[in-house]
């Protein structure tokens, strides 16, 4: 049995995606692409979307293609940090 202070956190969210920005300290625009079934019409359709991504050492240039995960929100809107640089 697990006591009250070693509980086990939940499986974080992983997503791999493209840098689209890099202008700002230390946050990246990542775009994620996923391919999901229409339920009445049975036909793939592409979604998107854009996260900004805490990137502690400033290391992602536009273009790279990237993991991220879920973390604790670093800012108002960065609620992912970057895994690594798969390029």
């Amino acid at each position: 049995m697990l006591s009250h202070k070693m509980k086990r956190r939940g499986k974080r969210r992983e997503m791999m995606g493209v840098v689209l920005n890099n202008t700002m300290d230390k946050t990246v625009k990542v775009l994620v692409e996923r391919l999901a079934k229409h339920k009445k019409y049975r036909k793939y359709i592409r979604y998107r979307a854009k996260y900004l991504v805490h990137d502690t050492h400033n290391r992602c240039q536009i273009g790279d293609k990237v993991r991220i995960t879920e973390s604790r929100p670093t800012s108002k809107l960065k609620k992912w940090r970057v895994l690594e640089i798969l390029d």
